[in-house]
């Protein structure tokens, strides 16, 4: 009877194997099809990563050749042999973080594929549970064209929903100047009314950062702008114009930044009768420190909020250090100028970026960004990602906001960050010929929040925090890096929403505002609360 039972399953056996080597065989030419495809993805995303990464450097090396023709005749021959050694020493030190960094990543993610394409074979031949060799190049497949082909065109698609959009009714230009616009910003939120007799207050976005990532996804609630606009604050923003159509932006001075800024504090103030809060991020709160010290805005502003601003570059050690690596000789911004079509030179705004990443070389290697992403989107539960519109938003910035920038105004703060703030509390730079100093924030009796991130690897908080040296200043520490005050915290939801109290009772830039006006406006006897439509 068994040796029936075992004759009767051999032969059903044999007369299975032909339709399952024909299964096997189909599988194998499909997983095949979508193996080449998935390879073709992974090349090309591997590909337009580093030529992303390597774009600036061709800028920067006509720079540099055009620089190198100048200075070659102003070194000796020893000492021209010297710099160029010790700057090939320091770029053989950058590529080995690169290379340490990107085998890394790459061993890290293509020892965990091995593991998963030896068990999809097993599966296959034995016919074990679990995703066999065609679910396993399928998803492979999927999830590379996912990341190099439908990732870019969700990051070239979220525009519409990204930044500052005036022309759709979203603010109103209020006056110019021949190199900036000022737009009040109205609210998201329809039911709100901006008080028309409400403390007003003008935000200064960064340069070459650019001004939209304060108006990071208005729709979805994170703007840092709209966050001011959505409890009824009148809020303007400085919006920079366009270098290739404005020449004055190219010669332009710190000194014609604050002219500016007086400028449209004087309308603010024509509108609204009341003083304006000034309110810079990054690099934009550095040079309102620097407008407001000058003098030139005096009785005009009486609040002051800065967010995640180098006060003293020279504490950023990391990239003081990176700085000090190269020779004298290329410590010149001359190495990041481009000329425009007319002529006219501007400091190229992505081989800034580019420097930034050069310092952090062992996270921003194109390799090991990519895999960073491949691992993102390649999740441990199998799931395929959604790209989110945040994702696409932040990417957008990181790919297409990068502003040039005036000689001038980038002197000013790489002075910053290669000379130290002085003992008294005096900057290393100057405007109108006239001396600045932290202690002429307290001497005109005004309010200072100054806000930074607690992992901010751009600016970090010893370089935010150095005014705290010399003076008296109001701190509120956000979790996370230098972004996340735009972007994650600017929702209304979010654990520290800029218009709450949160952390260790810090006071966020939206609250530190509508407090201050509500302290004038009791001294005035006039409610504070933003008013709303009837409905």
């Amino acid at each position: 009877m068994r040796e029936g039972m075992i004759h009767v399953e051999l032969t059903e056996e044999v007369l299975r194997f032909p339709k399952r080597m024909r299964d096997l065989n189909e599988k194998a030419v499909i997983a095949t099809i979508a193996q080449i495809k998935a390879s073709q993805a992974f090349f090309n995303g591997f590909w337009q990563y580093y030529f992303d990464f390597m774009a600036p450097f061709w800028v920067a090396m006509n720079s540099f050749l055009v620089m190198e023709k100048v200075k070659i005749g102003q070194y000796t021959p020893e000492d021209t042999v010297r710099d160029y050694l010790e700057l090939f020493q320091f770029n053989l030190q950058i590529a080995k973080k690169g290379v340490i960094s990107s085998l890394r990543s790459a061993n890290e993610y293509h020892s965990r594929e091995w593991e998963r394409s030896f068990a999809a074979v097993l599966n296959t031949w034995v016919g074990t549970e679990g995703p066999d060799i065609l679910d396993y190049s399928e998803r492979k497949a999927r999830l590379f064209e996912a990341l190099v082909y439908e990732y870019a065109r969700e990051i070239r698609d979220i525009a519409p929903e990204f930044g500052f959009h005036f022309d759709d009714g979203g603010g109103e230009l209020v006056a110019e100047t021949d190199r900036f616009l000022l737009y009040q910003v109205f609210p998201t939120d329809h039911a709100v009314k901006t008080r028309k007799n409400g403390k007003p207050v003008l935000i200064i976005p960064p340069y070459v950062l650019g001004a939209n990532i304060l108006a990071f996804l208005p729709g979805e609630g994170k703007s840092y702008t709209h966050a001011f606009a959505n409890q009824g604050i009148p809020t303007y923003v400085r919006i920079m114009k366009d270098f290739e159509t404005t020449p004055a932006l190219a010669v332009m001075t710190g000194e014609d930044d604050a002219l500016d800024t007086r400028v449209f504090c004087e309308a603010i103030m024509k509108r609204h009768g009341r003083p304006v809060t000034l309110n810079g991020y990054c690099q934009g709160g550095f040079v309102a420190v620097l407008d407001i010290l000058c003098g030139e805005l005096d009785g005009m502003v009486d609040a002051l909020i800065t967010c995640v601003a180098p006060m003293d570059g020279t504490e950023s050690q990391s990239l003081v250090e990176y700085l000090e690596h190269i020779p004298p000789r290329f410590r010149d911004l001359g190495y990041a100028l481009k000329a425009l079509p007319d002529g006219r030179e501007v400091v190229d705004g992505k081989v800034m970026s580019w420097v930034y990443k050069l310092k952090s070389m062992e996270k921003e290697s194109p390799i090991q960004s990519f895999y960073r992403d491949l691992m993102i989107f390649d999740r441990p539960d199998n799931r395929e990602a959604k790209i989110t519109k945040t994702a696409a938003a932040l990417n957008h910035w990181l790919v297409y906001e990068r502003n040039d920038l005036p000689p001038a105004i980038t002197q000013l703060s790489f002075d910053s960050y290669t000379i130290p703030v002085s003992k008294d509390g005096t900057l290393p730079v100057k405007l109108f010929g006239r001396e600045l100093n932290f202690r002429g924030i307290p001497e005109r009796d005004m309010p200072w929040l100054l806000c930074y991130g607690a992992q901010d690897d751009l600016v970090n908080p010893e370089a935010a925090l150095a005014p705290q040296k010399y003076i008296d200043v109001e701190v509120s520490e956000f979790p996370r890096g230098h972004g996340a005050i735009a972007t994650s915290w600017s929702h209304p939801a979010s654990e520290c929403a800029l218009h709450t109290v949160f952390g260790k009772g810090y006071r966020g830039p939206v609250r530190f505002h509508l407090d201050l006006e509500a302290a004038q406006e009791a001294q005035r006897g006039v409610s504070g609360r933003p008013r709303r439509k009837k409905r």
